[in-house]
């Protein structure tokens, strides 16, 4: 007996700011990768589907995009991240109370 079939992979690329085309309001949109693989034996052997997509996290909109506009706003939000390495806006998060990375908050008493 074969035992075969699929299994699907999400990928978080990135967070940016973006102008929602849903609610129209300027919030944080992920870019997501989906991937399904063949699976052989529970074995993941090769992916034969790959999608992108934008997700809102004010409205939980979703827009599926093609290839070339995720490497675009992949590249774009490479390039506004560098210099600064932790991946946050300047002055954000950095030194204000109750801020710790891996986002487990602490109270500072």
């Amino acid at each position: 007996m074969i035992i075969f079939g699929t299994r699907g992979y999400l990928y978080q690329l990135a967070i940016m700011t973006m102008v929602c085309g849903w609610c129209g309001n300027p919030a944080a949109h992920t870019l997501r990768k989906r991937v399904t693989k063949f699976t052989l034996f529970f074995v993941p052997l090769f992916p034969f589907s790959t999608k992108f997509a934008t997700q809102c996290t004010f409205c939980g909109g979703e827009q599926q995009i093609p290839k070339e506009q995720a490497e675009q706003l992949l590249a774009q939000h490479a390039a506004s991240q560098q210099g600064n390495p932790f991946g946050q806006a300047q002055g954000q998060g950095q030194g204000q109370p109750g801020y710790a990375p891996g986002g487990q908050g602490h109270n500072p008493s």
